[in-house]
């Protein structure tokens, strides 16, 4: 008997379920979940603003040009902001639309509004409103605008160090965190000054923006970070003490 040919489209099948088991395995993430995907902008320029995650640059943030506004059933009141998805046009379902292996990893950084009149990012729809170069990987381009979509959580991997923006005035201290990796969301916030025996946590003012409670000025800052997926990490010295209002400070590693 002679060697059994196997259909192309059944090795096209075949290698992305060993990439989405493999993906699943070092990403820590194993389903996959449908949605929809749309694109903003008119152009390849890309994206700056961070909308309802806070995030004045999305580039200099660390978060480069691949990046989405997500619907409320992932947004979930600004948590999600920072988190990475990899999201594959579903040739399948699509296939006059999407690209065939076309694959993405964008960063979740703004929210896309309910209109409360069968819009695509009403409750409870899962949908990204991607950046027009993050699109143009899964998906061709003149298409129509809306094309399905698969995506699963997978881990973040960012160039240098956490960011922490310190802003605010006064007494009044808020300090937008970005450039985060890991699962890139963070859950929970700490911060501790040079005068401050111990961490007193922060809650979420809006997006990536956390709130403290405690006058901070003159303080040498450490922050400590619960992420979504588990993971603690701690950044022990990153603002020096002569630190003033709208300095963004990034520590040396991921986790120092």
């Amino acid at each position: 008997m002679g060697p059994v040919m196997i259909p192309s489209v059944i090795l096209w099948h075949l290698f992305f379920f060993v990439s989405f088991v493999i993906e699943g395995i070092s990403g820590h993430v194993s389903s996959w979940v449908n949605a929809h995907a749309t694109f903003y902008g008119a152009n390849l320029s890309p994206s700056t603003l961070g909308g309802a995650c806070g995030y004045d640059n999305t580039i200099h943030a660390g978060f480069g040009v691949n990046t989405a506004a997500v619907s409320g059933a992932l947004f979930r009141g600004g948590e999600a902001c920072g988190g990475c998805y990899q999201v594959m046009c579903d040739y399948k379902i699509d296939p006059k639309w999407c690209l065939r292996g076309g694959v993405v990893t964008v960063t979740a950084t703004n929210f896309c509004p309910s209109n409360n009149n069968g819009g695509w990012c009403d409750p409870p729809r899962h949908h990204f409103d991607m950046s027009m170069p993050a699109f143009l990987h899964i998906a061709r381009q003149g298409n129509e605008g809306i094309v399905p979509i698969l995506y699963t959580r997978v881990s973040c991997r960012r160039r240098g160090g956490v960011h922490f923006t310190l802003r605010g005035q006064g007494n009044f201290n808020l300090v937008m965190i970005s450039n985060v990796g890991g699962s890139g969301d963070v859950r929970g916030a700490f911060v501790r000054g040079s005068r401050t025996r111990s961490w007193v946590p922060m809650h979420r003012n809006w997006g990536a923006n956390w709130q403290g409670n405690v006058d901070l000025r003159g303080q040498t800052l450490s922050f400590k970070l619960n992420l979504v997926d588990g993971k603690l990490l701690q950044f022990f010295n990153v603002v020096p003490s002569s630190w003033r209002f709208g300095q963004t400070f990034a520590s040396k590693t991921q986790s120092s």
